[in-house]
């Protein structure tokens, strides 16, 4: 899978991300970023996820999914659906993930014409305080109140524009973090339930450097999982290989609810993400160091021939060998360093 950022800019300061609210320089143009995506896709990614920040600041976001468009695989659909999704290479699925403020309806059925495939929308309260509290929003229990009404709004929106909960076309997103938002667990499970769409809970995690990330901030999926059962009992259905979600089916019919163990039970071994900043700068870990990223732009420029970036690209994938969410459970001397400082969650695209 290729995760591409499109901004490093965001519309909400949420304390686990952090955003730095401006662009690094040098941001790729829409021909730049459409040939990163070709190179991604002639050496085997399938999936195009599109991230920021928050994609929808970004300029050009339906020209650059209708530009991709070649890229895509047979199997895709013309009007933005699936096929079956195999017998054949290309880009079987261009998603999104946003924080759903500003996605009117407008917006939803444009980026639906465009041919975004599925778009998940966050969403880490059900209270207007819980939410405010977590989008890191100055006026309390009102502005919460807002947001959350918008993305409610949101998630009516992207249904009508054709995003099919019942396919996996839309999900919601939460970020749980112990002594902060751990009580909307429940009630965010109940918000996801009426609604119809699958809730995914991500452990708090430590990217970047500014969030305060302890061990003991992490809620595991474990825990979530248990409380959930003990309201709802839950089937499992397990993880698939490569994805980063388990998934777990509601016996009472009540749908599907997913958990995101990257702390607490890491899957580093089938990680098959590579990430590329809003600048152009490819990272093969969440949670790689700056030092890490391989610049793209010495191979995006005029007359250089796309087998030399596709080279690249696979020079730093065969090169990986990132696994610090294994790492970061191996004991460790008391009075040894911390861990490496790590890429910011809003510049690599979460």
């Amino acid at each position: 899978m290729l995760r591409l950022s499109l901004t490093a800019r965001c519309n909400l300061a949420c304390p686990y991300c952090l955003p730095d609210g401006v662009e690094p320089p040098g941001l790729l143009s829409l021909g730049q970023r459409v040939r990163v995506v070709e190179a991604a896709v002639a050496l085997g990614a399938g999936r195009l996820r599109l991230t920021g920040g928050e994609p929808l600041l970004a300029s050009g976001l339906e020209e650059l999914i209708r530009a991709v468009s070649p890229s895509r695989s047979p199997a895709v659909a013309p009007s933005g659906g699936h096929g079956s999704g195999e017998g054949g290479a290309g880009l079987r699925e261009i998603s999104l993930t946003s924080n759903g403020a500003l996605l009117t309806a407008e917006r939803a059925r444009a980026l639906r014409a465009s041919g975004l495939n599925r778009l998940t929308l966050s969403l880490d309260g059900a209270t207007g305080e819980a939410v405010a509290t977590m989008a890191g929003l100055p006026g309390g229990g009102a502005a919460g109140e807002a947001l959350l009404a918008k993305v409610l709004a949101a998630i009516a929106h992207a249904r009508a524009a054709g995003f099919d909960p019942a396919r996996g076309e839309l999900k919601l997103n939460a970020v749980i973090q112990r002594g902060r938002n751990d009580d909307q667990l429940l009630p965010l499970a109940a918000l996801a339930r009426e609604r119809g769409v699958e809730l995914r809970l991500i452990e708090f995690m430590d990217v970047g450097n500014r969030n305060g990330w302890r061990p003991e901030a992490v809620l595991s999926a474990a825990e979530m999982v248990e409380r959930l059962g003990a309201r709802w009992p839950l089937e499992p259905l397990g993880r698939d290989p490569h994805a980063t979600a388990s998934r777990w089916l509601y016996r009472d019919g009540g749908g599907l609810v997913a958990v995101v163990a990257s702390v607490s039970a890491p899957f580093c071994g089938d990680c098959d993400r590579l990430r590329v900043t809003a600048d152009g700068i490819a990272f093969t870990c969440l949670f790689a160091t700056p030092a890490s990223g391989l610049d793209l732009r010495p191979w995006l420029q005029p007359g250089v021939p796309p087998e030399e970036l596709r080279d690249a690209l696979a020079g730093l994938w065969r090169a990986r060998a990132d696994r610090w969410s294994e790492e970061r459970q191996a004991p460790r001397d008391p009075g040894a360093p911390p861990g490496p400082a790590h890429a910011e969650m809003a510049y690599l695209g979460g």
